[in-house]
């Protein structure tokens, strides 16, 4: 999960690139900056998602991390541990890449702090 800090740069820029284009899209669409722009990501945050959906990828993980958000969502009688268990995963990934990437630790600890745990 190491990222040379030229990848880093990069990710950063197409990441504030993306921000750009979200923001240009809405002003276009008639929204308020005002009312939208505290809901939009950091780009330290956009680079810590696109690194832990890397990183779910890479283990193998992506599908059932998403099939476990879906049957979060659902009225099964185990939804809650579905949730639980997703969190739990996604929650320890954003631990690491804390850990492994100290520049992005803000934005890794932010995502962690909307994470529902226990």
């Amino acid at each position: 999960m190491k990222i040379a800090p030229h990848q880093l740069e990069k990710m950063r820029a197409d990441a504030r690139l993306e921000l750009y284009v979200l923001y240009e899209h809405r002003s276009r669409q008639g929204e308020d900056p005002a009312d939208f722009v505290h809901e939009l990501p950091s780009a330290d945050e956009l680079v810590v998602a696109a690194i832990r959906d890397d990183e779910l990828h890479d283990s193998g993980l992506a599908a059932q991390h998403g099939m476990a958000r879906l049957a979060g969502l659902s009225s099964l009688p185990d939804a809650a541990q579905h949730r639980q268990n997703a969190d739990d995963v996604e929650y320890e990934l954003l631990r690491r890449i804390a850990l492994e990437h100290p520049s992005l630790m803000r934005a890794a600890w932010s995502m962690m702090g909307r994470i529902r745990r226990g």
